[in-house]
């Protein structure tokens, strides 16, 4: 497969501090990241909270400029696009935020909220085609074309959530990036909205960059995945490998969180102790090796690269070969079920939605449409 999106050793630093009586720091909030998007897939990025997985998603759309490193899209730099190249830029590429109600304009009505990137990339359309163009996109989204005239104050929060996809649909990109676009949703209706990228994606030939923290929805939808910790990648791999054997330590940690119905209390489990430390002050060498149970003295002293094995799975970790080589107790056939099996209480409590069967390797067969209205 082709490349479409291409970041290069993507720094991001925050400058803190630095008045009066305070001396200058800096926030690390993505340090030295690089990643290859191919065209069609759905990439994950996943991770704790503050872990800088959102501001990496900002970067790559160009609404936060890096500190340092590059990004390019289709081949084209656009770390420093002005003008028409960025104005392009913003067309192929869309972006879902996390709140859906924060994120839409109240004084604007759906109509005017969805045909405004059209006004902008589309300046040609009438207004009749325009409203003819916006009509069809609800109907895309699962909306009904007379909500048009509405608010946004009017709707749910997964029928706003709607809303700001078909407004990222309206230019026609060609990728998308969803910073959490589920997590604010209610548990009824984060299954709908979860298929509904799927679906568009499948349909439209998009290619989808996920942020989350929900390995339930990361499981069912993505392709690739890349977990990051304290704004590093510490492993990437395909879904299938990363969830039956991860390499990192901290990522083991994170399968082995999500809640098992099935455990009666027999198995051990990785667990993460302490805090993630701050950002602003990370620790030197591995930055994960405060919290690590697999800590030697290598990892105080030295960064771990990302090391791609054969297979392609890479992994930040002196010691990988050795954590691999370890048994894990706990039952990675049923964490990964129990993962599916979240998700499939999300689809249970959307009515007329249908349960996906958990095929033989762990993975849910592809489901039906389904895009009712949430309301």
């Amino acid at each position: 497969m082709s490349v479409i999106l291409e970041a290069d050793n993507l720094v991001k630093h925050f400058r803190t501090g630095g008045g009066l009586f305070s001396k200058a720091g800096r926030v690390r909030a993505v340090d030295g990241v690089s990643l290859r998007i191919e065209v069609g897939e759905t990439f994950a990025i996943v991770g704790e909270s503050g872990c800088g997985k959102s501001t990496l998603a900002r970067l790559l759309m160009r609404l936060l400029d890096p500190t340092a490193g590059e990004v390019s899209f289709d081949g084209q730099q656009v770390t420093r696009a002005r003008g028409k190249a960025l104005s392009t830029l913003r067309r192929d590429v869309q972006f879902i935020f996390q709140d859906p109600f924060s994120s839409l304009n109240p004084r604007l009505s759906v109509g005017r909220l969805v045909g405004e990137p059209l006004e902008v990339h589309a300046p040609e359309m009438g207004r009749s085609e325009r409203r003819e163009k916006v009509a069809e996109l609800l109907r895309q989204v699962g909306l009904r074309p007379e909500y048009a005239d509405r608010y946004p104050h009017e709707f749910s929060g997964g029928q706003r959530q709607r809303i700001g996809i078909a407004r990222a649909l309206a230019t026609g990109p060609r990728l998308i990036i969803g910073d959490e676009p589920v997590s604010a949703l209610d548990v009824s209706v984060q299954a709908q909205v979860v298929n509904l990228l799927a679906d568009l994606g499948r349909d439209l030939g998009l290619t989808l960059i996920l942020i989350a923290h929900d390995l339930a929805v990361i499981r069912h939808m993505s392709d690739r995945v890349a977990v990051m910790y304290l704004g590093r990648i510490v492993e990437q791999t395909t879904t299938d490998a990363l969830f039956e054997a991860p390499r990192h330590p901290y990522t083991r940690a994170l399968l082995d969180a999500v809640p098992d119905l099935d455990d009666r209390g027999g198995a051990t489990r990785a667990r993460i102790e302490g805090e993630m430390p701050s950002p602003a002050a990370p620790p030197p060498g591995c930055t994960f090796h405060t919290r690590c149970p697999h800590a030697q003295a290598l990892c105080r002293e030295k960064v771990p690269m990302l090391e791609a094995a054969a297979d392609g799975h890479a992994t930040a970790c002196h010691f990988w070969r050795e954590i691999e080589a370890t048994p894990r107790v706990a039952s990675r056939r049923i964490r990964s079920d129990a993962a599916h099996a979240r998700l499939n209480l999300y689809r249970r409590a959307t009515e007329g939605a249908e349960i996906i069967p958990v095929a033989t390797n762990g993975r849910p067969s592809k489901s039906p449409d389904n895009r009712e209205e949430d309301t």
